[in-house]
């Protein structure tokens, strides 16, 4: 497990010789609800890295604890950035990883926020065409993989700090799991764009985290895992 921050330079030279390719992780500070920690995007994009890292050969560097979050953007404990912030950070990760030899790039979040993504995707567009004989995959587990993970909860358009990602978390930590929160959704009317986000939205729940079970968290964690080290696997065939 080639964990960045971990190493020293004489490893990473040993360990470049083995792998060409880098993970950056990216997660948030945001509110899940009142029975889920702020950092819970973070916590479950590390630990799977981890879980990926013991199957696969690959850098892990350090996780970004900050991303952009609109919807939960005024809630009790969210801090976040703009998306301006994430490309011109994402930017100079990449920039920089590949002067130092790193060819193949995996940015994946534990967060999914639409603009988040898109601040990503966007970046790594720019960077394809400027990093010769690069090879750059951005993803969202939860994008991704929309359908497996539907089919492990019981709750219908399950989401934030919902039934999926408490049971995730009650596999991961369930020591900082405080409860369950009741089953809520958003009631942001669509198609405005409102300041006032939490008066639609007062819990910060979206779906029923009452039906979260470890085994399902299990399950997930399981789809999730064997997902990235197939992205791992393609990204290092393609040409």
């Amino acid at each position: 497990m080639y964990i960045l921050e971990n190493i020293t330079m004489n490893e990473f030279k040993k360990y470049l010789r083995q792998t060409k390719t880098i993970v950056f992780p990216f997660g948030t500070i945001e509110e899940h609800g009142s029975h889920l920690p702020l950092n819970t995007d973070s916590l479950i994009i590390q630990e799977v890295l981890k879980l990926a890292a013991g199957k696969k050969k690959f850098f892990l560097a350090p996780i970004t604890y900050y991303g952009v979050c609109t919807t939960t953007g005024g809630h009790p404990g969210t801090i976040g950035i703009t998306p301006e912030t994430l490309r011109r950070l994402s930017f100079d990760l990449v920039t920089d990883a590949y002067k130092k030899g790193l060819r193949n790039f995996l940015l994946i979040s534990g967060h999914g926020g639409s603009l988040h993504m898109s601040a990503l995707k966007e970046t790594a567009e720019i960077l394809i065409e400027r990093l010769e004989n690069s090879r750059i995959a951005v993803c969202s587990p939860y994008d991704i993989l929309w359908k497996e993970l539907s089919d492990i909860a019981e709750t219908p358009n399950d989401s934030h700090a919902g039934e999926l990602e408490t049971s995730i978390m009650l596999s991961l930590a369930p020591e900082l799991v405080k409860g369950r929160a009741r089953e809520e959704y958003p009631s942001i009317p669509k198609p405005f764009i409102v300041k006032n986000k939490v008066k639609y939205w007062p819990g910060g729940v979206w779906g029923n985290p009452k039906k979260a079970s470890k085994e399902k968290g299990d399950r997930a964690i399981k789809i999730i895992t064997n997902k990235i080290v197939g992205i791992l696997d393609l990204i290092e065939k393609m040409k």
